[in-house]
């Protein structure tokens, strides 16, 4: 019985939040990951590994999405950075779980919700910027490729700390400093992030994080299958939402429900 609520509970509570992540074009695991902690009583740690399988259950549905509706031909050209930030990704992945089995919850905590706030400031902040194809001038497509890797090292970190995609860094990363276009960016931001969450989940479990079976039949499965959902609904009401003005609002959420949880006592 209490398997049943946890599940209805998941789903109801996945769908707005995959919908919300539809209409903005993020996974949504950045507004998860505060009810895992929460709602659901999760450790930190627990959270951020139930949060990343969530994450990959999205990002997957959303490549199989896009690619229907996307010309994958003008990925080629983007290949060879495409890999190089992928190799410091999944490396940056590896470093960063192997650094949550030398602190203690508590402490992941707090670094956690920090992270999370600047997450918040981050997604008020993208709403009054608009992108344009902008990029730097690297002189060398070695120096550009080493660039890549560094940048990649520090979606990987933030990716395997928080257990999201990452597209919050990754496409402003693609565009203002690889002069990417903003829409090409949104699609390799997915492709860059699938590799980087499967190492973080290879390593989580060997770190023994998934052992509880009913915890991914209850609680994993009907928030992923709900974000599928509302993301898929998000998408759709993208034309009549004002993005901006919800990324201001959810960013304020985020920062709010940070600061609130950062506050209680344990």
């Amino acid at each position: 019985m209490k398997d049943k609520k946890t599940s209805l509970l998941a789903f109801t509570i996945g769908g707005p939040i995959g919908c919300l992540g539809g209409l903005i074009g993020l996974g949504g695991a950045e507004f998860r990951l505060p009810f895992l902690l929460k709602t659901f009583s999760k450790t930190a740690k627990k959270a951020v590994a139930l949060n990343m399988l969530i994450s990959l259950i999205t990002v997957v549905s959303a490549i199989y999405f896009r690619s229907r509706n996307f010309d994958i031909s003008i990925i080629v050209p983007q290949v060879l950075l495409m890999l190089a930030i992928i190799v410091g990704s999944t490396t940056g992945a590896y470093w960063g779980i192997g650094m949550l089995t030398k602190i203690s919850d508590t402490l992941f905590k707090k670094i956690l919700l920090i992270l999370l706030l600047v997450m918040g400031v981050l997604l008020i902040s993208e709403s009054f910027i608009t992108f344009g194809s902008m990029g730097i001038m690297f002189g060398s497509i070695y120096i550009e490729l080493i660039v890549a890797v560094f940048c990649g090292i520090l979606i990987g970190i933030i990716s395997s700390l928080l257990g999201v995609a990452g597209g919050e860094v990754i496409i402003p990363i693609l565009i203002l400093l690889f002069g990417i276009d903003v829409k090409l960016a949104g699609t390799m931001s997915l492709i860059i992030s699938l590799p980087t969450m499967l190492v973080g989940i290879t390593r989580h479990t060997k770190n023994k994080m998934y052992t509880d079976k009913s915890e991914l039949s209850s609680l994993v499965l009907p928030m992923g299958i709900a974000s599928i959902i509302g993301a898929s609904i998000g998408a759709f009401l993208v034309i009549y939402a004002p993005s901006q003005l919800l990324k201001i609002i959810l960013g304020a959420l985020l920062i709010f429900t940070s600061i609130k949880i950062l506050t209680e006592k344990d």
